[in-house]
């Protein structure tokens, strides 16, 4: 199909590079459905010969009818022994023709760890290609990106090795430290302030302060400020609540707080720091103050936008990044996950209750299974029925599945995704929620029945008092930065001369976070992303009053059941209200890089 690069019904372009992406995005959601199909001919006839794909024979077919009625649909737990083979060094053709170059660590969590995702060394260019056209669609709404910088805490995380010597690592992780993102060309619109020797730091500290040193250096410059995760932007927040004091002496001495050891980072620090005795008295006056409200447009004054993700469980950080940044417009850009590069935000100004990626059909093929909460889940016998991307409908909601070119075939992601609209031929989703997940923070994601073990683990501490834990619910505190996890009990004393002490329920805390997934142990001791668990133990009584609300707002007195995650204010005050003692976790909990069995 011939491709006219002069003009795209987008808008115009900004540049000769953006004016080859806006019709390359008008061409995939265009033809939806025919590139659909040659995605999958392509998957199918290339990796033929993999195992997996023979044991379920397509007789030498591609046709979609085939690959649907031949090949199940499948969790994780359903292929977990094929990518334990490859972990532990098999490298025959079990899932792809290509050889795996490394897993992609997913912060979906299986028993207790990181899901390995494998990937191929061709996968970088497909994630390269969806990153660059983020910007080409950004100028469409902001102009003048090109006439300054942005200020992005970007980091990379613990990687470890399988048995069989595969890297396993974040994907964002891997993308940092590649060829494609270190040797990356110049491009007037997407210059960072950080050099790339701070990113990739795995120091999360000198990183952190490096990185923010930087973006105070060139404070006028900044264009946009972000993160992967709003919850990442506020802890650069918090950061430079705690060390501005260190940072402002660096600033003013012109040398770097000896803190910092990295050689690469001291090196590349000293071609950017220089004496600035007026950008430190400036600094003090903004920060030594009480109030930072407004505090990122007060230092960055030529702030356009906020470059964060806000949609999910993101979106409990809004309400705190609209105090921090005075109201600043909030930009979620791309749709993407360990598994597979999904698509983008083709409106990325739109107010993030409005936020719709559209997913871009070469990236994968995109299958949906209809989300319905009451069904009966499919069974063996009854295999779900799936829906191709062209033919989704609005309003529904879907659970995303995915076929991709390393070698996952008709894979459940576990996103909820709801159907806004179309562009061209190109539905656009709006992200709903992540399957089972009741508490997320940063990139941990813990679900009931994981509470629900911690919640045993923690009570059985409290046995030799004769106490037990009667009823119980969470929620995720974002008001504290980080933010944390906040467990109600509601406690049975038999003998209140014997009740237990401030120190073993405080023991009881570390407990439940002793119990929960490395993904979330990881986030407490190496990225301080999450604060310590906290346990408020309620009034008697206070689960009753809380059914008594329910049922006055209309829920039936037969089939209510205690909420094991609440958000809703009307009842978090009604808990906070009853609470009697509050106990937060006195250490760390252990955590050290997985060792892939």
């Amino acid at each position: 199909m011939a491709v006219d690069y002069l003009s795209s019904p987008l808008g115009p372009p900004a540049c000769e590079k953006d004016a080859k992406a806006l019709p390359f995005i008008e061409e995939m959601t265009s033809n939806v459905d025919s590139v659909q199909e040659r995605v999958l001919a392509e998957i199918l006839s290339r990796n033929s010969e993999a195992e997996y794909l023979k044991r379920f024979p397509l007789l030498g077919a591609t046709e979609r009818d085939t690959f649907k009625v031949k090949i199940p649909v499948v969790t994780y737990e359903d292929i977990q022994p094929d990518i334990q083979r490859i972990a532990n060094g098999d490298r025959s053709a079990i899932f792809c023709a290509h050889p795996v170059s490394e897993f992609l660590t997913s912060s979906g969590t299986s028993a207790g760890e990181r899901k390995l995702m494998p990937t191929i060394y061709e996968d970088m260019d497909r994630r390269q290609l969806l990153y660059s056209l983020l910007m080409p669609v950004m100028n469409l709404y902001v102009p003048g990106l090109d006439k300054g910088k942005g200020l992005y805490f970007l980091f990379v995380k613990a990687e470890t090795k399988t048995p069989g010597g595969l890297l396993a690592r974040p994907v964002l992780t891997s993308y940092y430290k590649s060829e494609q993102f270190k040797n990356r060309p110049y491009d007037p619109y997407n210059v960072y302030t950080s050099p790339n020797e701070t990113i990739l730091c795995a120091d999360s500290f000198q990183s952190m302060y490096a990185q923010m040193l930087c973006g105070l250096i060139m404070r006028e410059e900044v264009l946009r400020v972000g993160a992967v995760f709003a919850s990442g932007l506020l802890r650069a927040i918090k950061f430079l609540q705690i060390n501005w004091k260190q940072l402002v002496e660096d600033i003013s001495s012109g040398t770097l707080n000896p803190k910092v050891t990295d050689h690469s980072v001291r090196e590349c620090m000293t071609k950017i720091l220089k004496p600035n005795p007026d950008l430190a008295e400036f600094i003090t006056k903004q920060c030594s103050g009480e109030n930072w409200e407004g505090i990122i447009t007060r230092i960055w004054p030529n702030t356009k936008y906020l470059d964060v993700i806000v949609t999910g469980a993101m979106a409990q950080y809004i309400p705190t990044l609209e105090y921090y940044s005075a109201g600043l417009p909030m930009a979620c850009t791309m749709y993407a996950s360990s598994e597979c590069y999904f698509g983008l935000n083709l409106k990325p100004m739109s107010k993030p209750s409005e936020v719709s990626y559209t997913i871009m059909p070469n990236m994968a093929y995109f299958e949906f299974l209809p989300h319905e909460p009451s069904a009966p889940a499919p069974s063996r016998d009854c295999p779900p029925r799936l829906v191709d991307l062209a033919n989704v409908e609005v309003g529904k909601e879907y659970e995303l599945v995915i076929t991709t070119y390393s070698g996952l075939y008709r894979y459940r992601v576990g996103d909820i995704l709801r159907v806004t609209g179309f562009y061209n031929k190109a539905p656009q989703f709006r992200f709903v929620r992540r399957k089972n997940v009741l508490l997320s923070i940063d990139s941990d994601k813990t679900d009931e029945a994981e509470l629900q073990k911690g919640i045993e683990n923690a009570s059985a501490l409290l046995r030799e008092f004769n106490t037990s834990v009667v009823e119980y619910t969470s929620y995720a505190d974002t008001k504290s930065i980080p933010g944390h996890y906040v467990i109600y009990w509601e406690l049975f004393v038999k003998d209140p001369a014997n009740s237990p002490t401030e120190e073993v329920l405080n023991q009881c805390c570390l407990a439940m976070e002793e119990s929960l997934n490395s993904v979330y142990r990881q986030g407490r001791v190496a990225d301080n992303s999450i604060g310590p668990l906290e346990i408020r133990v309620v009034k008697n009584g206070t689960f009753e009053e809380l059914m008594d609300y329910a049922i006055s707002r209309g829920a039936s007195i037969n089939q209510y059941k205690v909420p094991r995650c609440v958000s809703f204010t009307p009842i978090t005050e009604l808990l906070d209200s009853r609470v009697v003692s509050k106990h937060f976790s006195p250490s760390l909990p252990h955590w050290t890089p997985e060792r892939r069995r």
